[in-house]
């Protein structure tokens, strides 16, 4: 399958305004299955200098800096990416004992994902609810995942373009809430039960109620499989229709663009989304 994507993001102020380094997570991550063609980063006013580096996490970080005052910021990345088909269930759980849970890593793995086991928005309520899916699910590993991910579907889904997601609690007691309230959901349920998940962010080719938007969803890390993607907004695993930017065990990491700007300004945001 061959993506095409421009995704543009304008920032206007009502007075100019001196902006600080913007740091940008929109250059795609590639995957085994999934290769960059092209890349386009445009920019208005014209950066003083662009530095790209990885970040601790492995994503790519674009840091843009600015020296002149300026009323608006432009910003358009435009990617090509060829994304072949894969079957998502292609793996083993290995050592076997990780094909139930809760389980524990092997030693040295554990080490590694200390970050992605933070038992971050885990309440008593979470816990039990993923502990119930798991009993659902006959403590198997996959089925437990699969189980999460399809009981997260059932919720109302809601568009909430900006703000951060909402505590994991609030959304399961209200069973409703946008795609990075799903995720982080998901990731609490994970976590609960001893598996290392991180949030993801990136775009979704083929569901119209999300293409034109970011969108979010979950990667699993399991012994013999690395780190797998599930969607639960969509209720499936993650295949070639998603396109990676960042991965984070910080959600509020996750952002396309960040930074600030000195002055007393007002500002607006207009982005659009484009599979071309």
């Amino acid at each position: 399958m061959h993506l095409h994507v421009r995704h543009t993001s304008e920032y206007t102020y009502d007075i100019p305004v001196a902006l600080s380094p913007q740091t940008l997570y929109l250059y795609p991550r590639t995957y085994p299955y999934q290769r960059l063609l092209t890349y386009d980063l445009v920019i208005d006013p014209q950066p003083s200098r662009i530095v790209r580096n990885i970040d601790v996490e492995g994503n790519v970080q674009q840091v843009v800096y600015f020296n002149h005052p300026t009323s608006h910021l432009h910003v358009t990345a435009e990617m090509e990416l060829q994304s072949d088909e894969f079957n998502s269930f292609d793996f083993v759980l290995f050592p076997f004992e990780t094909q139930r849970v809760p389980f524990q890593y092997p030693k040295a793995v554990e080490d590694l994902l200390q970050p992605y086991l933070k038992r971050v928005g885990v309440s008593e309520k979470v816990e039990n609810w993923a502990r119930q899916l798991a009993a659902d699910a006959d403590g198997q590993t996959t089925a437990f995942l699969i189980l999460l991910n399809q009981t997260i579907r059932q919720f109302t889904y809601e568009i909430r373009e900006l703000g951060a997601p909402f505590p994991p609690e609030q959304t399961l007691t209200l069973q409703k809430g946008s795609c990075r309230d799903y995720t982080t959901l998901f990731m609490a349920a994970c976590r609960s039960m001893g598996l290392a998940a991180r949030f993801v962010s990136g775009y979704l080719f083929g569901n119209p109620q999300q293409e034109h938007q970011l969108h979010a969803w979950v990667e699993v890390y399991l012994p013999g499989a690395g780190w797998r993607g599930f969607d639960p907004t969509q209720g499936s695993l993650v295949v070639n229709r998603h396109i990676f930017l960042t991965s984070t065990a910080k959600p509020e990491l996750a952002a396309p663009i960040s930074g600030t700007f000195q002055g007393h300004a007002n500002s607006v945001l207009r982005s659009e989304l484009q599979f071309i």
